[in-house]
């Protein structure tokens, strides 16, 4: 599959068609989802806050679901030297950082009425915080550099380093005491909350997820024609 995508031509016809039909299913999982989870009868200790979760919690997941599709590409664009991984990447980074800050944003909203502070310096707040500092220094460092290519490899380099905190964000709770509830989903004994919270949670992470899928296809789109246009204009310069 990766093979056959790894073709421009190949990856902008299936782009095509893949990139609305992913929209299509973002928008309808959420729906569900949404309507699901304003369904779902308060919590007995959090009330309508825990409706909170069915936000926060999937773009947590796609935080570094992101990231790891950006190191992946960065990786094969460092070593392999291909052109859309690197497009990949960079239109991977904008995406990760919004489900970061989302992610960032109304964990801050939840957090105050269940801890009664905004925020709180323990290692899972502080480790997404950090991821979000690499979404964004991946971003400033492709911007800062003339040469294109220059600043791709230097930005993937930094994305390399940046997944060693992937497993920090994802183990923080079970490795430092922290205010964060710990895992509830994925679990090895199962997931420790009732189908009433966690049918829609999982639709709304199928939905992000879906969302994410079309909206990095349109970007990775964008950069392919984007660039192929920088190349005519620069022959026809030459010429």
């Amino acid at each position: 599959m990766l093979s056959f995508l790894a073709n421009p031509d190949r990856f902008m016809a299936f782009s095509r068609w893949a990139a609305p039909m992913f929209g299509v299913m973002a928008a309808g999982l959420m729906a569900v989802g949404l309507w699901l989870g304003f369904a779902a009868p308060e919590d007995y200790q959090q009330g309508d806050t825990v409706r909170m979760m069915f936000i926060h919690v999937p773009a947590s997941w796609l935080a570094l679901f992101v990231y790891l599709c950006l190191g992946v590409a960065s990786f094969l664009s460092l070593v392999f030297r291909h052109a859309l991984a690197d497009a990949a990447a960079k239109a991977a980074a904008p995406l990760g950082a919004v489900f970061t800050a989302l992610a960032l944003i109304t964990g801050s909203l939840w957090g105050k009425p269940m801890w009664g502070t905004w925020w709180v310096w323990d290692a899972r707040l502080t480790s997404v915080l950090v991821l979000f500092l690499f979404y964004l220094g991946y971003i400033a460092l492709r911007a800062a550099m003339d040469d294109e290519t220059k600043g791709g490899r230097a930005a993937a380099i930094l994305a390399l380093v940046g997944l060693v905190n992937l497993p920090i964000v994802k183990f923080s709770v079970d490795w430092w005491n922290s205010l964060h509830q710990g895992a509830s989903v994925f679990r090895a004994e199962g997931p420790a909350m009732t189908n009433d919270y966690l049918i829609p949670l999982l639709l709304m992470g199928l939905g992000y997820m879906a969302a994410f899928g079309s909206l990095w296809l349109v970007r990775i789109r964008a950069e392919v024609w984007r660039r192929k246009a920088t190349v005519l204009a620069l022959k026809a310069a030459e010429a």
